[in-house]
């Protein structure tokens, strides 16, 4: 059977000797696709002792924690989605006390410390501000995870440096590390930690090993026994089971789905007719179908013969309509709309009538600026849709993007996209092989760096440059690196070269774009786009480039007849004896 994600949680809290608990507390273990997708959350916040209504900040940030952390676009890392929701809840708690009385005394506003643990697969993420802790047991001694935000004023005094709520805005400590079966965590407010000990805390796991919630009320009592008059609230974390160590698609398990047979016109399949191959190729084979219901045509994708047992490819294959799904962009395909349910593994895709970019270019040897500006324009669109959900193309080619019959410009095959929120969790994997065609991958990836939004605007500004001239920035030579002696022989074309008409400042856009260090190029694919359409000054410094650049055969010819005067000067002068 295979290995899930299965823990034990206790907790408990305690009002301390004033009439209000300003601790707040909670804890989500979703079933099925959530826990795996989003993980499990564990959360505590503790109020300032001043402010009498940081028990509400401290509620507030919790509930809003546990409801809105699972809000979160999945395709978000665990680091990404908390820091999001806890900065949302930051703003409005700092807003609250702005517009209340204590706008002017933070230490009577909505301020709490926050403490939060999330183990997603096989790994543990931490997000801390304030003087909550969270430990790991050990069997003889405690290991403080977090750090206090306090600062001193004297030896015996100190206040709380950092807080949720005390400004409109607060950095959060994040670390993550992978977990262990048999580990245990300890989240505690400062009225339980303080009288923490290893040895009490085994012995109340030992007493009570099936109900962590008495364990924790134990140890709570255990610290109100031993003087603390302050609230007390602890949490317990047993890590019971983790899942198998597998690829990062462990999410998009195929579900045992049957591989389906060979398609074929006319044939009726899964709720549709097949109508016609559009591409039949090593890695897949494309169908146009019918959906019988509504009439809808669906591009049916179904795996490569030779590649059905690779699970690899599989987990890639089922990636694809994942994306689509997630992604709402008019540049991106789309995913077909129905959730019908399937006995065999394919991919159903909006059916995009048109041509690819590839052909395009073909039938437009010479192109406008102003069209390539429009097509580079919406390919940017369309990335940034993916960029923005922490997902990174990595396979952007001619043959990988549509242009329909009303000229919209579409990115299709999503197979190779990688999804930081789905990597994540995963334990260590190989080193994967670009996924990409050689000629427009970046030069960083063909040296094992992971992809990120610069080599899909590396990739972007590659093909930019072949539809203005047919040809590539680099020539072969970007494909043949190896190593990082190879990116310092790499000499750009300058696109002058193929075509003279355009303006120079065009071949210093992109340029920078296709740089062999990811750090020189542009920020964002949208800025490539906006300098092709308003280029800056350091662009336009560039429009009278040196004339081995305009016309390196004039300036060879003129150098050659330099040469020549100059020699022949030298020979006039030598037979007059000077």
């Amino acid at each position: 059977m295979r290995k899930s994600l299965r823990v034990s949680v206790g907790q408990h809290s305690l009002a301390g000797t004033h009439a209000t608990n300003q601790d707040f507390h909670g804890a989500l273990l979703p079933a099925g696709h959530l826990r795996s997708s989003k993980g499990i959350v564990l959360a505590l916040a503790d109020g300032i002792s001043s402010s009498r209504v940081s028990h509400l900040a401290s509620e507030t940030a919790v509930r809003s924690f546990l409801d809105d952390y699972y809000a979160t676009a999945e395709a978000w890392t665990v680091r990404r989605s908390a820091q999001r929701v806890l900065a949302a809840t930051n703003a409005w708690l700092h807003g609250q006390t702005m517009r209340s009385d204590a706008r002017f005394d933070k230490d009577r506003g909505y301020v709490c410390t926050f403490s939060a643990l999330i183990l997603k697969g096989r790994e543990l993420h931490l997000l801390h501000v304030g003087d909550s802790r969270i430990y790991r047991l050990h069997a003889q001694a405690l290991e403080q995870l977090t750090e206090d935000h306090r600062a001193c004023l004297s030896a015996s005094e100190s206040y709380l440096a950092r807080a949720l709520g005390t400004g409109a805005h607060v950095e959060i400590d994040y670390r993550n590390w992978e977990a262990a079966v048999g580990e245990i965590y300890i989240l505690a407010t400062d009225g339980a930690c303080t009288h923490l000990g290893p040895a009490a805390i085994h012995a109340a796991l030992t007493r009570h090993a099936d109900d962590l919630d008495a364990a924790a009320a134990e140890l709570v009592a255990d610290a109100r026994a031993h003087g603390s008059d302050d609230d007390a609230t602890l949490q317990l974390l047993r890590i019971d089971e983790l899942p198998e160590d597998e690829t990062p698609q462990t999410q998009l398990r195929r579900e045992e789905r049957l591989l389906p047979p060979q398609l074929s016109p006319r044939m009726r399949f899964e709720g549709f007719t097949i109508v016609r191959a559009l591409q039949v190729s090593a890695r897949s084979h494309l169908h146009l179908a019918l959906d019988d219901s509504s009439g809808q045509q669906v591009v049916l994708k179904t795996p490569s013969v030779d590649l059905r047992t690779d699970p690899h490819y599989l987990d890639g294959f089922v990636l694809e309509e994942w994306v689509a799904r997630r992604v709402d962009s008019p540049h991106v395909v789309k995913a077909w709309a129905s959730d019908r349910p399937r006995t065999h593994l394919y991919v159903a895709l909006e059916y995009i009538e048109g041509q690819t970019l590839a052909q395009w270019m073909i039938d437009h040897p010479l192109p406008t600026l102003e069209a390539v500006r429009s097509i580079v324009e919406q390919i940017a669109n369309g990335l940034q849709a993916l960029h923005r959900r922490e997902m990174i193309h990595r396979d952007l080619r001619p043959e990988n993007v549509m242009i329909d019959q009303h000229g919209t410009v579409k990115l299709i095959d999503l197979a190779s996209v990688h999804v930081a929120g789905l990597a994540e969790g995963a334990g260590s994997l190989p080193t994967e092989t670009p996924p990409g065609t050689l000629q427009y991958l970046a030069p960083e990836c063909l040296l094992g760096d992971e992809a990120t939004t610069q080599a899909d605007l590396f990739s972007l500004a590659a093909i930019a440059y072949q539809m203005l001239s047919g040809q590539l920035p680099y020539g072969l030579n970007a494909a043949r690196v190896r190593q990082a002696a190879d990116l310092r022989r790499l000499r750009y074309i300058p696109l002058r070269h193929h075509r003279t008409d355009l303006p120079a400042w065009v071949d210093a856009v992109l340029g920078k774009a296709l740089h062999p260090t990811p750090a020189k190029r542009q920020e964002a694919v949208s800025e490539l786009a906006y300098d092709l359409k308003f280029p800056g000054n350091q662009f336009c410094r560039s429009q009278h480039p040196p004339l081995i650049e305009r016309d390196p055969v004039l300036f060879w010819k003129c150098l050659t007849g330099l040469l020549s005067l100059s020699l022949i000067g030298l020979l006039f002068l030598r037979s007059q004896g000077l």
